[in-house]
């Protein structure tokens, strides 16, 4: 494994501790303004999720002496850019409202601004993205298909409550 690769796993995974930061206190926000969580069952798996997903790059970098090829790492590169660029658009757009859990404020109009203009789910791009992009910069292709199925299975529960709960609280049900 490459320095430089070690180098970038650590920094996304302080780049998620930003995100973690944000969030909490996004959430004191939206408490203090009615906010509701719900489907937090799911919460812990995508914690786990992503943790794996940094954690597998690395191991399986190391463990299967996966190579930089450039053909594709310098590609996934760019796409893991452009991820984290997508990711914080997002929550920029979003502003206080952004949250890693899903919490709604009843009666606040849907954003559609920003990157929510084009589709409505940008933030979930970002991820599927990365989920693909940061494990193949290095090869790591067994990481980048483990994460992608589950990360499929969570995306499924995940914006099922997400747009249940958003559709309720703005009064469109």
């Amino acid at each position: 494994m490459t320095t430089a690769y070690l180098v970038l796993i650590a920094l996304v995974g302080l780049e998620r501790l930003a995100e973690l930061v944000v969030s909490k206190r996004n959430l004191a926000w939206s408490r203090r303004r009615g906010g509701i969580e719900v489907g937090s069952g799911h919460y812990p798996f995508m914690v786990v999720l992503h943790t794996g997903l940094l954690l597998g790059c690395l191991l399986e970098v190391t463990v299967a002496d996966r190579p930089f090829v450039p053909a594709l790492g310098w590609p996934m590169l760019a796409l893991v850019v452009a991820s984290q660029a997508l990711r914080w658009w997002c929550i920029t757009t979003l502003g206080p409202r952004w949250n890693t859990k899903i919490v709604v404020i009843p009666g606040l109009p849907l954003v559609t601004g920003g990157p929510y203009r084009f589709f409505t789910h940008p933030n979930y791009v970002a991820v599927v993205i990365e989920g693909i992009a940061l494990p193949l910069v290095h090869s790591a292709w067994i990481t980048a298909a483990v994460f992608t199925v589950a990360n499929a299975a969570l995306l499924y529960t995940r914006i099922t409550r997400e747009n249940a709960a958003l559709a309720s609280a703005s009064g469109t049900r």
